[in-house]
């Protein structure tokens, strides 16, 4: 069952020059860099009240987000991320929703959590990340 916002995931071309805005510009202490290798991103975390702000800079040019900043070269809301007790009956219960899956199983995400992601053409034009702790 999803219970709340996990994190919004925002595109950025640099990861250094978006972390120093969000440490100088709005006080917000970064809790860490991490590679996600097999996103092909590099990634950086605020926490806010409880729900995270999630820097996403690519790491390879076919990477999602590198894809992403081509189309929108100023970065920005790249998608929003849900959590959930149980990944593998709210993807089945999406489905059968009609929903598309772009993972039927879910992947590891950064802080080793297990991720998958919804069809924007499904999800009202907001890539959709579901993901479990």
């Amino acid at each position: 069952m999803i219970g709340k916002i996990d994190h919004i995931g925002i595109a950025v071309k640099s990861l250094d020059e978006a972390v120093k805005y969000y440490e100088n510009a709005l006080g917000l202490k970064c809790e860490g860099i991490e590679e996600v290798a097999d996103q092909k991103v590099k990634t950086a975390f605020f926490n806010v009240g409880g729900t995270h702000v999630e820097l996403l800079e690519p790491t390879s040019a076919d990477s999602p987000i590198a894809k992403y900043l081509e189309k929108n070269p100023r970065g920005g809301i790249h998608h929003v991320a849900f959590n959930s007790n149980d990944i593998i009956a709210d993807l089945a219960k999406a489905k059968d929703a009609g929903v598309i899956l772009l993972n039927e199983t879910p992947k590891i995400g950064a802080h080793s959590k297990k991720i998958a992601f919804l069809h924007p053409k499904s999800t009202f034009g907001v890539l959709t990340e579901i993901c479990q702790d």
